[in-house]
């Protein structure tokens, strides 16, 4: 027990993601040579790296790691129910993995006039944001209070270091308008795990992007990974509405929700006042 909470609290100081699985139910009425082996309070510890303690079953213990690790890739604690030995559409063992995690990131590549908006509305949804521009006149704290960092370096080189960091929960918005900064950032964004890649344009600036990620050899189903333009159709127009409109696809993608996402509508972005 000790070994377990030991490395738990190594975790949360690392702010590494760490999932708990604690045994809080079992059929106490199952006796014998059929009787549980797992005990009530067995706890097993869950990481990226390591699994610690036990459940009172191997095979148990093995299926719970697995869906440990799937409610780590996802984020949200739950309570599972199995039999004895880790059997599904069993009620014999109720486990609950209880998920810590770090806080969602957020990389926004562009010091632009949408990104102080997008920054206060991610913040508000509980991201660990950063900013990320090579132009340093741009790049302050000052323009952007509220971000957690703010980087001075070209998004691909910076994306290079943070990229083993980047899982499904995570998201990089590309607001530069500028091929010769999105381009590069949108390849090395491909190539990690991060869960949600938007772009920032018109479909004409757009369609003359994915010309150049062509060329640059990116697989035309990669293509489709990519958000752009980016945001739900609501008709934003304002730095404001385009954050509450970005951060709403984001939200609809990671929960499977159906919307109408600007890539896929057709016409105007900005659709005619009436």
């Amino acid at each position: 027990m000790n070994q377990v909470f030991d490395r738990w609290i190594e975790c949360i100081r690392n702010s590494e993601p760490v999932a708990i699985a604690t045994v809080i139910e079992r059929d106490d009425a199952v006796e014998g040579d059929q009787a549980l082996p797992a005990r009530l309070g067995a706890t097993l510890l869950i990481s990226r790296t390591d699994v610690q303690g036990s459940l009172g079953h191997a095979q148990l213990d093995a299926v719970v790691t697995r869906d440990a690790n799937a409610a780590l890739a996802s984020g949200h604690s739950e309570a599972r129910h199995y039999g004895s030995a880790g059997e599904a559409r069993r009620n014999d063992v109720t486990v609950f993995i209880e998920v810590f995690s770090s806080p969602p990131l957020m990389i926004i590549f562009g010091a632009v006039d949408f990104t102080a908006a997008l920054v206060k509305v991610a913040k508000i949804l509980g991201y660990h944001v950063t900013v990320c521009d090579a132009r340093a006149v741009f790049a302050t704290k000052q323009r952007f209070p509220d971000a957690d960092e703010v980087v001075v370096s070209w998004p691909d080189a910076y994306l290079k270091k943070v990229a083993d960091r980047l899982g499904p929960l995570d998201a990089v918005c590309v607001l530069t308008h500028d091929h010769k900064f999105d381009v590069p950032a949108i390849i090395e964004a491909l190539s990690t795990k991060v869960g949600y890649l938007g772009a920032m344009g018109s479909r004409r600036t757009h369609a003359q992007r994915v010309e150049r990620l062509l060329d640059a050899g990116v697989d035309p189903p990669r293509l489709h990974e990519i958000m752009s333009p980016i945001g739900l159709a609501i008709g934003a127009r304002s730095p404001e509405e385009t954050a509450v409109a970005i951060c709403g696809e984001i939200i609809a993608r990671r929960t499977n929700v159906i919307a109408r996402f600007l890539r896929d509508d057709i016409g105007p972005i900005h659709p005619a006042a009436t």
